[in-house]
């Protein structure tokens, strides 16, 4: 197990802090295709695709084809969503990490570092959910694979506890998606508690089953 310590973020940083941003969330796109060529009706789809081409051509190869394509298809969409979540926070919060989380009340970032490579990140904001003014929120947390399961993703999120503590605050939220199985894992094992299950607002992101999950850390009363 590597040794390593959580410093806030310096713009040396910038260039890893967003490879490793982009490269953790993308990575989803698998798990999430897993997730979603496992609900019924995604395999109902696919059965009626076989038979509308197979009776529209009377072939077998061309209605195999048709459900090939139709999988590749699925693919695609969860991989768009993905990097298309990526650029956007490329160029929102994490184009300018410095500006947005060090020069601004109730924002911070850190990171974790072990013999000088960047071990890990993780952010924290003010939320945006109902009672916001007595929460923070947990944001960017992820560790390159390299570093898992070294006890850096527990310890960058107790980093952001501790901020909210520090703070004043009574709670820490945080969003994650289904498929990311080990981030809410560790979560819950953590004592965060799921407040809610949303499906995402747009369609394609319902039917193919994208799920949004909100957590909630309550911090002991000040005494």
């Amino acid at each position: 197990m590597s040794e390593y310590q959580i410093r806030l973020y310096k713009d040396s940083d910038y260039q890893r802090v967003r490879e490793i941003f982009s490269e953790g969330i993308i990575e989803h796109t698998t798990k999430a295709f897993q997730f979603s060529f496992r609900l019924p009706r995604i395999w109902v789809f696919f059965l009626l695709t076989f038979l509308l081409v197979l009776q529209t051509t009377g072939s077998l190869v061309m209605s195999t084809l048709a459900v090939v394509i139709g999988v590749g298809l699925l693919f695609l969409i969860h991989r768009y969503i993905y990097v298309s979540y990526v650029q956007y926070c490329l160029e929102d919060d994490m184009l300018d990490i410095h500006k947005y989380y060090l020069q601004r009340d109730g924002h911070c970032f850190w990171v974790a570092e072990s013999s000088g490579e960047i071990a890990g990140m993780v952010a924290a904001v003010p939320t945006h959910h109902p009672g916001g003014e007595r929460q923070v929120e947990l944001k960017r947390l992820s560790i390159p694979r390299r570093y898992r399961g070294q006890g850096i993703a527990k310890a960058l999120s107790r980093t952001v506890i501790d901020y909210a503590r520090r703070r004043g605050c009574e709670e820490v939220i945080l969003e994650t998606s289904y498929p990311q199985v080990d981030a809410w894992r560790l979560y819950e094992k953590m004592g965060f508690k799921r407040v809610r299950t949303t499906s995402a607002p747009k369609l394609v992101a319902k039917l193919i089953g994208f799920q949004i999950l909100i957590y909630r850390y309550n911090l002991p009363a000040h005494r």
